[in-house]
């Protein structure tokens, strides 16, 4: 039982920031992403299996990451639907122009749908050929290229409104 253990600690001081990263660019959220994934940890590791190399179970984190994702938002679509939201907090830009950045496209990435965001994640930020993409998600290319092909639509027209935005402030 101490090899699984091993196993875990391992992970978790080699690849833990990046399972971080990979949570946050699928949720948009620290806290969420942090979340996602602990609870893929624990599902992964709840039910020890073979001796495991460190590739291999990070593979199994990232997918269960992914998965526990797209069913959450399943859910929380289906409670919205239920119970009409009152108010959102409203979310500014900090003074940095980087920050401004980097929240313009998380933003922009929390615009698509679960499917659209998932796609562009394991697309750009795994580096996965369309291929792979498809497989991961348990769908065909064609399918993929298509959510990949609206969901750069709908980033480039969010980041340009973003952009032009950003500019009339500056010169009023």
């Amino acid at each position: 039982m101490a090899e699984w253990a091993d196993q875990l600690t391992e992970l978790v001081a080699t690849r833990g920031a990046e399972l971080q990263r990979y949570g946050f660019l699928l949720t948009g959220d620290r806290a969420e992403a942090a979340d996602l994934v602990q609870e893929a940890l624990v599902r992964v590791f709840a039910r020890p299996r073979r001796a495991w190399r460190l590739g291999e179970i990070e593979g199994y984190v990232r997918r269960t990451m992914l998965n526990r994702y797209l069913d959450l938002y399943r859910r929380r679509a289906r409670y919205r639907a239920l119970v009409p939201q009152l108010a959102e907090d409203p979310v500014g830009p900090d003074g940095s122009e980087q920050l401004a950045d980097r929240l313009q496209l998380v933003v922009a990435l929390g615009a698509l749908s679960p499917t659209q965001r998932a796609c562009v994640v394991l697309r750009y930020y795994e580096d996965l050929p369309v291929a792979a993409v498809a497989e991961r998600l348990g769908r065909r290319e064609g399918t993929v290229k298509r959510h990949l092909s609206d969901a750069l639509e709908r980033l480039g027209v969010a980041l340009t409104d973003a952009c032009r935005e950003l500019g009339e402030g500056v010169s009023s």
